[in-house]
């Protein structure tokens, strides 16, 4: 049983951790890209919006969330440093690897096997921010993260992924794996992630939620891994009530244990057009879980204490053991 989690802003006991949305960006850009290309760039402004924007969702009754922002989504900790300072809101930070292809090029010429053979590196660094922290900022990790696609299981995807595992089985970190739904990708990450010795109820199957196969989510259930109904507000993916729908369903056949939500939200990206964005995707904020979400799912006949196994039990469970 870990004894105290990590956070952005340092060490907090487990007790402390609250009402958790498990899966948030804070922000996710490429460094390189914003140095480069992103001259408008206001780092103080941007600062400022995302301390508003996480207090905001401290006063809707979320004490914590999990930035799985990692390397291929920008990560940066001082930032997020500064962020955590200034608000009430545990933000805990991720390593791992975010790729649907190929690993970068820093990791694509060093490994077992290839030119330079040597152990894995990405283990190696996983670990580091795991125990050590991340970089010279103090930080340590708190979870690990990949993910697997579309494109399915690529040899960069497996590397990345059993990298990931071998540090989770060698620190007791828990996992989350971006997936695909559509095309059942959970099954395969599980499977690798099995193979590396990674027991199941270590694991979140993100974006789970963007699928209302009941047959598929309860097979993963079943195995003992957290469904991460985590895209509220992503309607393209899944419209809200199906996300709803499946939700009750799962906690009617006995599955709330097996449940964790989450919106996949930011205070800033760089993947879109923020004011397209936010035309295209109004409830695609920290808000609309808080606000739109729970009501919905009291009135599908959800209890207050499926509400917080949901928010409170199961992502304390996930990262304590």
């Amino acid at each position: 049983m870990t004894t105290e989690i990590h956070t952005a802003a340092g060490p907090i006991r487990p007790e402390e951790l609250g009402r958790t949305l498990v899966h948030e960006h804070v922000f996710v850009l490429g460094e390189e890209f914003r140095n480069n290309y992103q001259a408008d760039w206001d780092e103080e402004e941007k600062v400022a919006e995302a301390v508003r924007d996480l207090s905001e969702l401290k006063t809707l009754g979320i004490d914590t969330i999990f930035d799985p922002t990692v390397l291929g989504l920008g990560r940066y900790i001082p930032r997020i440093q500064r962020i955590a300072e200034q608000i009430d809101l545990n933000i805990v930070v991720a390593t791992g690897l975010y790729t649907f292809n190929d690993v970068p090029h820093q990791f694509h010429y060093q490994g077992p096997g290839l030119m330079f053979d040597r152990p894995e590196l990405m283990t190696e660094l996983f670990i580091k921010d795991l125990t050590s922290g991340i970089a010279d900022t103090g930080v340590r990790a708190a979870f690990l993260k990949c993910a697997i696609d579309e494109p399915g299981l690529t040899p960069g995807v497996e590397r990345t992924m059993r990298a990931a595992a071998r540090a989770s089985v060698e620190t007791g970190a828990p996992i989350t794996v971006h997936t695909h739904a559509a095309s059942r990708s959970g099954l395969v990450a599980l499977e690798v992630l099995e193979q590396e010795g990674v027991d199941p109820s270590k694991v979140i199957l993100g974006h789970s939620g963007d699928s209302d196969d009941i047959d598929y989510l309860t097979g993963l259930a079943e195995r003992g891994t957290l469904l991460g109904m985590d895209r509220f507000g992503l309607d393209p993916f899944l419209p809200l009530d199906r996300r709803l729908d499946t939700i009750a369903e799962l906690v009617r056949r006995g599955f709330a244990q097996s449940i964790v939500i989450s919106h996949d939200a930011h205070c800033f990206m760089d993947f879109c057009d923020p004011v397209e964005e936010r035309a295209m995707l109004p409830n695609w904020n920290y808000r609309h879980i808080s606000q739109d979400v729970i009501p919905a799912l009291l009135d599908r006949g959800l209890s207050e204490q499926d509400i917080d196994t949901i928010l409170v039990a199961n992502p304390l469970r996930h990262l304590t053991g």
